[in-house]
């Protein structure tokens, strides 16, 4: 009987990446080859970091309303394409441009003092539109609250903003950011501009977007089950889901269920570059930024890196992409060729393959609620299947996914229950596990996604994917996305995802900025291959 089981999955699996092939070549017959790209990039400003424009407007070898015009042109350029921009400030925006440049040429201030005290003055920030900013819309991509705006600025974005940061635009979700496309009755669909023919994940979707067009400096994401480092993925940018209780949650909606639910959650930064991701974690962090060590060098000869090719075969879950694996093969042997192949090992834990149970188990609570009661605007369980009734007629507001998701939600274990003891102690045994692992100077290297970005509705067919990020997020473990520079063979983004032990956040950022070194991290959207 014990042997019949591995026998069964491997029958199970076959049949369901038949299944997915056969699914992929009608998308392609609908869709088409390619889709469109973005513009070429033709303002130099914009191939710059955050951390760069930052030094060259306190420095006054850029101004800071230079900065924000370029950034606005290139939104206006792009976003009729991508729909990745839902909200704007542009005015007040350059207004706090030309405040940050009477600043600096005011003198009060010396170059050293602005870089310690203002260390992103006159730098353009966007984020999703769940994330309160406070005069801008504050939907989460959610019909009923299609007119509400954000009454004062997240924890996060004020910490930003105190250091000298200026929003200037708000970007594209997921319905109540609850899945791995970014689609909503409120704004539409947001394009990869890689092709727009792809998704661009969720449900920091928007923000991905905007950050691999080059039409924003740096931004904001959250992530509760990959809502960062899945839209970094797809869009071929760097984004850090920091550790547990790190960074305040405190202003994005729908906020968590429970306090545990709390540890799940993480605001955390995205950019096209690695540099920009340790300062800004450092400010977003605050008073527990402490806790990081973000300040202390990091000596990779000392690392161990350990890898896993795959999760080892989970139910619905699709097979890791030819390309995927050919970049962690790449990954491993620089790492191998560079620090000595004693320090990179490869492992293979199983309880990965139990990644979808375990995270739907554990976002389980005692407080009733569920996915129903997000769409209800956390007032009301909405009836989703009157919704979905009336959806089939164009009657409903909300989106078929999101009607989707809350039914398949209510079909998971319930809390209390043996089976949620079961998978609670499945993460408590993995997590622990991993710890011992990774010990204080340990990464483990694992795809971000099985696949590089699906066409646009095909995630509806490979629903359980997102396991791949969603379990770190139970885990409380920080983690980073990786881009690899040079496109795979679609002309999509590949990449991996750095895991590290609790608070050990610094060894994600210095891997990430070691392999982005080696292998060029973002890649322009309109290079072609």
């Amino acid at each position: 009987m014990a042997q019949s089981v591995p026998l069964a999955r491997a029958i199970g699996g076959y049949i369901f990446g038949l299944l997915q092939a056969c699914i992929r070549f009608v998308f392609r017959l609908i869709y088409g080859p390619k889709g469109e790209t973005v513009p070429p990039i033709t303002d130099p400003i914009l191939l710059e970091s955050a951390t760069s424009l930052a030094r060259k407007i306190r420095n006054q070898e850029l101004s800071s309303v230079q900065v924000l015009e370029s950034f606005i042109r290139r939104v206006k350029e792009v976003n009729p394409i991508l729909n990745c921009v839902v909200d704007e400030r542009y005015d007040q925006a350059l207004k706090e441009a030309a405040e940050a440049d009477a600043l600096i040429k005011s003198g009060q201030y010396s170059v050293e003092e602005l870089a310690k005290q203002k260390p992103f003055l006159g730098v353009p920030i966007t984020t999703k539109d769940c994330i309160s900013v406070k005069g801008m819309l504050h939907t989460a991509g959610l019909y009923e609250r299609r007119d509400v705006r954000g009454a004062q600025d997240a924890d996060a974005m004020a910490l930003m903003r105190k250091a000298g940061a200026i929003p200037f635009a708000l970007t594209n979700v997921s319905e109540v950011c609850m899945w791995w496309e970014s689609n909503n009755t409120v704004h539409g669909r947001t394009r990869n501009a890689y092709d727009t023919n792809r998704i661009v994940g969720g449900s920091s979707g928007g923000e991905g977007c905007i950050q691999s067009a080059a039409a924003s400096a740096f931004g904001l994401g959250s992530d509760i089950g990959g809502s960062i480092r899945m839209p970094a993925f797809f869009n071929g940018i760097f984004g850090h889901k920091p550790s547990k209780l790190v960074v305040s949650n405190v202003g994005q909606f729908p906020a968590p269920f429970s306090a545990e639910q709390n540890t799940f959650l993480g605001l955390g930064p995205m950019s096209r570059f690695a540099e920009d991701l340790r300062p800004m974690l450092r400010i977003m962090a605050g008073e527990k930024a402490a806790l990081l060590k973000l300040d202390e060098d990091v000596d990779m000869t000392k690392m161990k890196f350990f890898y896993q090719e795959s999760d080892g075969g989970g139910r619905m879950i699709s097979a890791v992409d030819p390309d995927l694996r050919q970049a962690m093969t790449k990954v491993v042997h620089h790492l191998s060729e560079k620090f000595g192949n004693e320090k990179v090992e490869r492992i293979q834990l199983p309880q990965f393959r139990q990644s979808a149970a375990i995270w739907f188990a554990n976002m389980r609570d005692d407080s009733g609620h569920g996915f129903a009661y997000q769409l209800g605007n956390l007032e009301h369980d909405i009836n989703t299947y009157l919704e979905l009734f009336k959806w089939l007629f164009g009657a409903s507001k909300h989106t078929f996914i999101g009607l989707s998701t809350a039914i398949m939600d209510s079909a998971q274990c319930k809390h209390g229950s043996p089976k949620y003891d079961h998978l609670v102690r499945k993460r408590n045994e993995l997590r622990a596990e991993l710890q011992r692992l990774l010990g204080d100077n340990g990464v483990l290297i694992y795809p971000t996604h099985p696949t590089v970005a699906p066409y646009h509705n095909e995630p509806i067919t490979r629903p359980i994917n997102f396991a791949y990020t969603g379990i770190v997020n139970v885990l409380g473990f920080p983690a980073t996305a990786v881009p690899l520079g040079k496109l795979g063979s679609e002309g999509l983004p590949l990449g991996v995802q750095i895991i590290a032990n609790f608070n050990q956040d610094r060894l994600c950022l210095a891997v990430a900025e070691e392999l982005e070194r080696a292998f060029g991290g973002w890649a322009k959207p309109e290079v072609r291959l």
